[in-house]
């Protein structure tokens, strides 16, 4: 079995046409919107870094933009409206700036209705994009340079493309995708739809990937994929991902590293071992749970037990004592009732997560879930929603409460965004701390003795 990658002759048609845009497009400016996930974040650094390279210089103000590229996600409907809503905005902008291109790329296009109605009631948008045609947005940009037509591309299916600028905007921090795509189709999920079949990138290509990064004085990376657990299934290979880690953490200036997201159908006893023994691997795991009734998760087609769960945890925990642990939730999936609710709650409390990201059910058109009828009502729903919040914040404090007296090694990212006199970064378990500081500790690691916890904060005084 081997995974698709673009023809290096490809990459430099692709890499010529950047020049020939250069060339002839000098002074422009360009903003990229980002919408979505890491993955999308991770994509939006290579369109900005093929702008980069056609001359183009990035700016965060629409109304000095000569390009608007909005890079959009389409795992939830709020995010698929805000898009909408913003495209509808910038019908003014284009009326008084006739000679400004406005592009759609991403999740969103890559679903030919949803790019039918961009197409359709979004007239001012000349260029519409998806996933798999990333690697080729500079022909698709020169195209609508040269001939001042509207441009679609969503056809084709996922390929590996290496060789494309990407634009690291500088700090300790980086994303590293290690592999695209999604086998699992969760019957709520958009996203192998959208984003197409697994496509691990070489194991090699990636290490260089993360050592260059570490030249540039990136301390941290986060390793990106939809099942990080699956990396490398595709090529044939087995626990190729706790491989992989090994290899990254072998890497000089490298302090830490993270990953997201993993299946719990795909855990393996080998990744729990290199996460174990590779000290540079945070004491972090987050691991999707969605509900905690067998019910649910069947319908959801998740292909584990609430019990295989909790098996799995006790033996994270049993290898990495301490370990921070998050999850994702989804309440209101059409099939949960009330008892189902209550499982949920009850991993809740036995488990103890440190946090979890949760979310009310948001039907997507082309899942199978989206055909299903719901057993609870909307206000329901969000009743559910608000009890399992007061539930999770209860056991958030507590956990954080046990970290006061500590001294933590931090990354500093910078000034606090709702506390400027402070600084902020995080510690091993991806947690927020806050101190006093000089600005000159950016970047840098240092430690922090933690003096006061919140529900989803932590605070302290430099040791």
């Amino acid at each position: 079995m081997r995974t698709p990658t673009i023809d290096k002759s490809e990459i430099q048609a692709q890499r010529a046409v950047m020049e020939l845009i250069k060339s002839s497009n000098p002074g422009r400016k360009a903003l990229v919107e980002t919408y979505g996930c890491q993955q999308n974040v991770n994509d939006s650094q290579r369109l900005m870094g093929m702008l980069t390279e056609m001359g183009y210089t990035l700016t965060d103000d629409r109304e000095e933009a000569d390009l608007i590229l909005m890079n959009t996600c389409a795992v939830r409907d709020n995010a698929e409206q805000r898009v909408f809503g913003n495209l509808g905005a910038l019908k003014h902008l284009k009326a008084r700036k006739p000679e400004l291109i406005i592009g759609v790329c991403g999740c969103m296009p890559q679903q030919e209705l949803v790019a039918e109605k961009i197409r359709a009631k979004y007239r001012h948008v000349d260029l519409i994009f998806g996933t798999h045609a990333l690697y080729r947005f500079p022909s698709l940009l020169a195209e609508a340079l040269e001939h001042r037509s509207r441009v679609l591309d969503i056809g084709g299916e996922g390929a590996i493309a290496e060789g494309l600028p990407v634009l690291y905007e500088g700090g300790a921090k980086a994303f590293v995708s290690v592999m695209y795509g999604c086998n699992n189709f969760c019957s709520y999920c958009i996203v192998p739809y959208v984003r197409g079949r697994e496509r691990s990138r070489l194991a090699d290509d990636v290490v260089a990937e993360v050592r260059e990064l570490a030249g540039r004085g990136v301390k941290e990376v986060m390793l990106l994929g939809q099942n990080v657990n699956s990396y490398g299934n595709d090529r044939g290979e087995t626990d190729a991902f706790a491989g992989l880690l090994r290899r990254v953490g072998e890497i000089d200036g490298i302090e830490r590293i993270r990953f997201m997201s993993s299946h719990p159908k795909d855990i393996s006893e080998s990744l729990l071992e290199a996460m174990a023994e590779c000290p540079k691997v945070c004491r972090q795991l987050h691991l999707p749970l969605q509900s905690g009734s067998d019910k649910v998760l069947k319908d959801m087609n998740r292909r584990y037990t609430a019990e295989r769960y909790r098996e799995i945890v006790r033996r994270v925990r049993e290898l990495m004592p301490g370990l921070s642990l998050t999850t994702d939730i989804i309440v209101g999936f059409p099939t949960e009732e009330r008892a189902d609710f209550e499982e949920t709650l009850k991993m809740l409390r036995d488990i103890r997560f440190d946090s979890i990201f949760s979310f009310i059910f948001s039907p997507r058109e082309g899942t199978p879930a989206a055909k299903m009828e719901s057993a609870a009502a909307d206000g329901e729903k969000s009743a559910w929603f608000q009890e399992m919040l007061d539930v999770q914040n209860e056991i958030s404090a507590e956990i954080n409460s046990r970290c006061v007296g500590e001294i933590q090694e931090i990354l500093v990212e910078g000034e606090s965004k709702h506390e400027p006199d402070m600084l902020s970064g995080r510690n091993y378990a991806n947690k927020i701390v806050n101190f006093r500081g000089d600005g000159s500790l950016k970047d840098k690691l240092v430690k922090v003795k933690i003096t006061k916890a919140q529900t989803w904060i932590l605070y302290g005084e430099q040791a």
